[in-house]
């Protein structure tokens, strides 16, 4: 399912209309990644949560090469899911 599809799919099932479905969907994409960016995490309980995972310094290669190069610190965005969905899935 793609945004448009949601967008769809969520406007259908609350009677709001889709422009104003699209805007809160994309006010909650913000408001997420902006959380993210300052470190903190967004839970929805039952759901799941979206928190950043800070991964270390390492050395790797280059495959083509055989170089050995340094790969810096990264932060990454993380999604785990909560029992209910879990739940759903299986």
């Amino acid at each position: 399912m793609n945004k448009g599809e949601t967008i769809h799919a969520v406007a259908e099932k609350s009677g709001v209309t889709k422009k104003d479905t699209e805007a809160v969907i994309n006010a909650l994409g913000e408001i997420i990644t902006n959380c993210l960016a300052k470190g903190e995490e967004v839970r929805f309980i039952g759901f799941g949560a979206f928190s950043v995972k800070e991964r270390a310094a390492r050395r790797g290669r280059n495959p083509q090469t055989g170089e050995s190069i340094d790969i810096p610190p990264t932060k990454q965005p993380v999604f785990r899911c909560g029992k209910l969905l879990r739940a759903a899935v299986k």
